[in-house]
């Protein structure tokens, strides 16, 4: 649903958002999940073949305990981190509420920017679609 199309006021956007932010959270603790299972065993085995050692691990673990919840919030808003940051997050066993929380409010702002761009550019997709177009490279 198209909150324009449909006539909604641009407050929707706030909603949209919301479910986006809720989205993100659920998609970051299965991340987070499979880094808190399976990430340390797994990187304290073959860790040596990525040039991670035991004691980068310590490292991101104190590092964690320090910067966590900042980091987490702060990561949601910056493009292709946003997707990696669960992994460690879980590896470090940061605690999984605390995660979920930064999650969501570091996710929010993003989707809602998302969320208000398609509501003000939506109306000129076929205009910005027929740009980009021009700006992929030819095979």
């Amino acid at each position: 649903m198209l909150i324009r199309e449909q006539s909604l006021p641009a407050t929707y956007t706030l909603l949209a958002g919301a479910y986006g932010a809720l989205g993100c959270t659920l998609g970051s603790a299965l991340a987070y999940w499979v880094g808190m299972w399976k990430g340390r065993p797994f990187l304290e085995r073959y860790g040596r073949y990525l040039l991670i050692s035991h004691h980068d691990l310590d490292a991101a673990d104190r590092w964690f305990n320090k910067y966590g919840s900042l980091s987490i919030f702060s990561s949601r808003l910056l493009p292709v981190i946003r997707t990696f940051i669960s992994l460690p997050a879980g590896i470090a066993r940061m605690p999984f509420v605390k995660f979920l929380i930064y999650t969501f409010l570091g996710s929010f702002p993003w989707c809602l920017g998302l969320a208000y761009g398609g509501y003000i550019l939506g109306e000129h997709w076929e205009q910005i679609r027929s740009v980009m177009r021009l700006s992929t490279p030819s095979s």
